[in-house]
């Protein structure tokens, strides 16, 4: 584990001669790298795994701001500092988000893209709030998803409320005692999560770009997600001229916890087939 000048928390993981991978997560103010050290780890027999806490996420302290722009920019000065070379990216949910962007911003610096349940702009936002409103779970009503969604949360304690009432739409099947646990041990950081849903998120829009991005990608997506639809998926592998998808029908917002090893082995599969070309 390590912190760079920018203060920014990593780990790494798995083969130190194999080729990188870089772990992105979701949900800024929310997310950090232990849930995808617990779900990727398995690909460090090969691989040489790089975990990152987002800028105001998780153990990164970081300074403002919280933008896409600054955000790739801090996982092209990791990759500068620890790589050198181009690497495969995997981003997740929000992480997703800027991977896509990472790959625009820096295209020479990826080998290889893996997406899973994300989106490529804020147009199926709607489909989400529908969802959680419908559900009939309590506590959970439009003037606490306005909030939520919209950057609008008072507090690290109330993130953490709202956050709690969402967690049974995630998953196919819902651990309550499993939720609890992982609720207690979040970084809950609301001012970042603030940043991303108040001002980055309404002008989210990649899809005119998508187009341009040669690299082979793996887009993966649960059948139940709710956040961020089949549909989001969809239209990111019918834009991207080298794109693969793959639903897991038995998933929601997780595939690679929900279907751990179906997942691990999809992406062993699709970076065999897409093996990056060594720099001579």
């Amino acid at each position: 584990m390590n912190v760079n000048d920018n203060e920014l928390y990593y780990e790494v993981h798995g083969n130190p001669e194999g080729e990188v991978i870089f772990f992105i997560h979701g949900a800024p103010g929310l997310g950090d790298c232990r849930s995808d050290i617990k779900a990727f780890s398995a690909l460090g027999d090969t691989y040489k795994l790089v975990f990152m806490d987002m800028r105001g996420s998780g153990r990164s302290e970081g300074r403002p701001p919280f933008t896409h722009e600054q955000w790739t920019a801090d996982i092209e000065a990791v990759r500068r500092e620890l790589v050198g070379g181009p690497i495969t990216i995997l981003g997740g949910s929000y992480g997703g988000f800027l991977t896509l962007e990472y790959a625009i911003r820096y295209p020479d610096s990826v080998t290889r893209v893996l997406l899973r349940d994300t989106a490529a702009s804020s147009d199926f936002d709607y489909l989400s709030i529908e969802r959680a409103l419908e559900s009939g779970i309590e506590g959970i009503t439009e003037e606490n998803m306005t909030r939520l969604f919209g950057g609008e949360v008072y507090s690290d304690e109330d993130l953490k409320e709202l956050f709690t009432l969402i967690q049974p739409l995630y998953t196919v099947e819902y651990d309550e005692e499993a939720v609890r646990q992982r609720l207690d041990q979040i970084y809950y950081r609301h001012e970042t999560h603030n940043f991303a849903f108040r001002y980055n998120k309404p002008a989210f829009n990649l899809v005119d770009q998508l187009a341009g991005i040669n690299a082979p990608m793996l887009v993966t997506v649960g059948r139940h997600d709710w956040v961020t639809p089949v549909i989001c998926s969809e239209t990111i592998a019918s834009c991207v001229p080298n794109a693969e998808l793959v639903i897991f029908e038995n998933s929601g917002h997780s595939p690679q916890l929900e279907e751990n090893e179906r997942y691990v082995e999809l992406v062993r599969r699709f970076l065999h087939k897409h093996r990056a070309v060594q720099p001579l």
